[in-house]
């Protein structure tokens, strides 16, 4: 093997070399990139694994918050369920469950569904909500079930 044939075939191993190496660099990166991956995949499932259980707690929530609305005053067993209503909540809250705040926020279409409008001659009230017609929660973060509102729209006929 002459000198200039054994300094190239050391220049190609060389190439080779840098070529293993920089597929290696990147299949380790993409190793670690799947490894990220996957455990972000996992948080997010254990964050909302429960989802479905909750959004068929939240109608029973909903109805209890609703029959203490019209309960009598005067009645012993309101305590009761008052004090039930408040365990209920603080389990919701534990497991990331938020009431969606609405009655007078600027409607916001990612938190809330507007089923209907009310006119107004006030043009500051404009876009606002004007009731919350049922309750949005959220869970982690994410809207589960979007607030029902209806919405103060500006009377233009004026």
């Amino acid at each position: 093997m002459t000198e200039k044939s054994h300094k190239q075939k050391i220049t190609e191993d060389e190439e080779k070399t840098d070529d293993f190496k920089i597929k290696y660099l990147r299949a380790l990166a993409d190793y670690q990139n799947l490894l990220k991956q996957t455990a972000r995949e996992k948080e997010e499932f254990a964050r909302y694994a429960n989802e479905s259980l909750i959004r068929d707690f939240i109608p029973v929530y909903d109805y209890l918050k609703l029959s203490l609305a019209h309960a009598p005053a005067d009645d012993k067993w309101l305590e009761g369920v008052k004090h039930v209503l408040g365990q209920f909540k603080k389990v919701l809250a534990e497991a990331g469950v938020v009431e969606i705040t609405a009655a007078g926020q600027p409607f916001d279409h990612a938190l809330m569904e507007a089923i209907e409008t009310e006119d107004t001659d006030e043009a500051d009230k404009d876009n606002l909500v004007a009731r919350e017609l049922k309750t949005g929660y959220s869970l982690n973060g994410k809207v589960i079930i979007p607030a029902r509102v209806s919405v103060y729209k500006l009377n233009k006929e004026i």
